[in-house]
């Protein structure tokens, strides 16, 4: 699953583009595109794919990602039609002309949009204003959309509710050494985390000997290769075992794991506790 370039249609008579999304699921390709984007999950569950990192999300996501950040989300297996829910705002920071952004009054919005390219998670009490924000944006005129945008971009650049969802750089750094390479691997990874894979086919993905390709994989993710399959396969299983009723034994598998005895084993180690003791305790805490 190599990440496509996604080109977006704002049509003659727009500047950026608002869309509501209600699908079965959300399956789309790891993608990139030059807009900025800001996706608001109204209801969905699964796992959040923005660069190299790897992260659950539930409703009420709200995330902002630079131009160019390979990104999806992917869902749960959603059981009723219209589960996943969302809306996205997308929009280039020339927008409104090549110079508007680099006015002096709007300084901070320039630089929340250079911290987005690490990604940006948006919580608290800006994400609730953002969100009625974003509503009212639904159903406004032309003209005001554009003012709305520009009141949104205020809201997250001067909050101190934000945080990064990558370290800075990362993954310019990486785009920057070897984009293509790295975009095969981690697409793979996201694939087929739940098969067997082998370090000798993920660095022939890569073009690369064994050894070669875990040094690059090691500076690239700050991981080794087994230790990023684990985490997806960990966060899987966290996942299942919060927002279903599966037996642990199916989830073990599902999860990607060879055997009910390792998984128990590598789930406490990441977590501290059994896979049964988590689901206790996440009921109680919720």
């Amino acid at each position: 699953m190599k990440p496509s370039f996604e080109q977006i249609t704002t049509g003659i008579e727009n500047s950026f583009s608002v869309v509501e999304l209600n699908l079965h699921r959300f399956d789309g390709p790891y993608h990139f595109h030059p807009e900025i984007e800001l996706t608001w999950i109204r209801n969905s569950l699964g796992k959040r794919f923005v660069g190299v990192n790897i992260a659950d999300y539930e409703p009420g996501d709200l995330v902002l990602l630079g131009a160019n950040i390979p990104h999806c989300w992917q869902s749960m297996n959603e059981s009723s039609p219209y589960n996943a829910q969302a809306v996205v705002i997308q929009f280039r920071s020339d927008f409104a002309g090549d110079t508007f952004l680099k006015l002096p009054e709007l300084k901070k919005i320039q630089e929340s949009i250079l911290k987005s390219e690490a990604g940006m998670i948006i919580q608290g009490e800006t994400k609730s204003k953002v969100i009625s924000k974003i509503n009212q944006c639904l159903t406004a005129d032309k003209l005001h959309r554009i003012l709305i945008l520009i009141e949104i971009l205020d809201l997250i650049s001067n909050s101190e509710e934000t945080k990064l969802i990558d370290q800075p750089l990362t993954w310019h750094n990486t785009l920057s050494a070897n984009a293509d390479r790295f975009q095969n691997i981690f697409s793979y990874l996201i694939k087929n985390y739940q098969q067997n894979i082998s370090l000798k086919t993920v660095a022939g993905i890569a073009n690369m000997t064994p050894n070669a390709f875990c040094r690059y994989f090691k500076n690239v993710t700050r991981k080794t290769l087994v230790e990023s399959i684990r985490e997806l396969r960990i966060n899987q299983a966290c996942q299942l075992l919060r927002n279903t009723s599966k037996p642990i034994n199916d989830i073990c598998f599902e999860s990607g794991f060879g055997n009910l005895s390792y998984f128990n084993k590598a789930f406490k180690e990441a977590t501290g506790y059994a896979p049964l003791q988590y689901r206790f305790f996440f009921k109680l805490k919720y």
